[in-house]
């Protein structure tokens, strides 16, 4: 019985608490960079009457007659892109919510994306936040994804967190809270994105694919789904911005890269929660994706 009682007091130990939760960046980029107005940098792109601003917080809503999502008033070539978001509890299997960088308008059928995507899901199961990064697309079933996805270390539907995209034109980097989930170098202009996007957000029904496949889809009984972003920042060289602007960095080098810690707090997320590589995947054609073996 003493053994049990033991046992017990180390699973509630600090220590115990600490090792289910990433070990500090050392370094907060979203620190560096000013939250804007909504208005004031980004505009509603579809689904006008399923958006509201309310005390600076955006809901953007589902329900079975339409999504909704919003776009950046400017286009950029690098940049620091992060919002707080907010999911809905409960079942949302079905459901995505997004931010995302993109340029889908400006060359349909050869886009270039880098996303980051909430996959609904289930009574009881978590979401997943799902990283993507495509480059110079086809509208045509032809995209090549490059996805990682991950099981948060806290609930995304309790309060607000802030997730990032870091865009330089030599690496994308993926943060949540300020810590690096991701790291995507650009090994080839052919594996890169380097054509100026915009930000998007959206909330939508991706029933054939987001939760396990498309074993379970959008169910409007549990009408409407609700996505919550406050907290919008965007710096960076927009694509009319002069040759000599400088790429913003995501740790203390200005050149860019992780700090050491950084990367520890990174490597912490991708050992624990961490739940899908598509450079492990053997079914993928990895001929598609050099960047996974050069």
């Amino acid at each position: 019985m003493a053994f049990f009682f033991f046992l017990l007091l180390l699973l509630l130990s600090p220590a115990a608490a600490a090792a289910s939760w990433p070990p500090s960046p050392g370094f907060w980029p979203s620190t560096h960079v000013r939250s804007m107005e909504f208005y004031k940098g980004f505009r509603n792109l579809w689904g006008p009457q399923h958006q509201s601003l309310s005390q600076d917080t955006l809901s953007i809503w589902l329900d079975r007659t339409t999504g909704s999502g919003f776009k950046s008033l400017r286009p950029f070539r690098s940049g620091y892109f992060s919002a707080s978001i907010k999911l809905q509890p409960g079942y949302t299997a079905g459901v995505i919510t997004a931010f995302y960088l993109s340029n889908n308008e400006a060359h349909p059928g050869f886009h270039d994306e880098v996303d980051i995507e909430f996959l609904g899901t289930t009574f009881g199961k978590p979401y997943t936040l799902q990283t993507n990064v495509y480059i110079r697309g086809t509208g045509d079933g032809r995209i090549i994804g490059r996805e990682m996805k991950f099981h948060l270390w806290f609930d995304p539907t309790k309060d607000f967190h802030n997730y990032a995209i870091l865009w330089r034109p030599n690496e994308i980097i993926f943060l949540v809270d300020d810590i690096p989930i991701r790291r995507y170098p650009r090994k080839s202009a052919a594996t890169f994105p380097l054509r100026p996007m915009w930000v998007y957000g959206s909330i939508w029904d991706a029933s054939s694919w987001a939760t396990e496949d498309g074993k379970y889809r959008a169910d409007y009984r549990y009408q409407p789904f609700v996505a919550k972003y406050r907290n919008f920042k965007a710096r960076g060289c927009s694509a009319y911005s002069p040759a000599w602007c400088q790429p913003v960095s995501a740790s203390p080098f200005r050149s860019g890269g992780l700090s050491r810690q950084q990367e520890n707090a990174m490597k912490w997320v991708q050992s624990h929660q961490l739940v899908y590589n598509y450079c492990w995947d053997n079914k993928r054609d990895h001929s598609l994706t050099p960047e996974c073996w050069h």
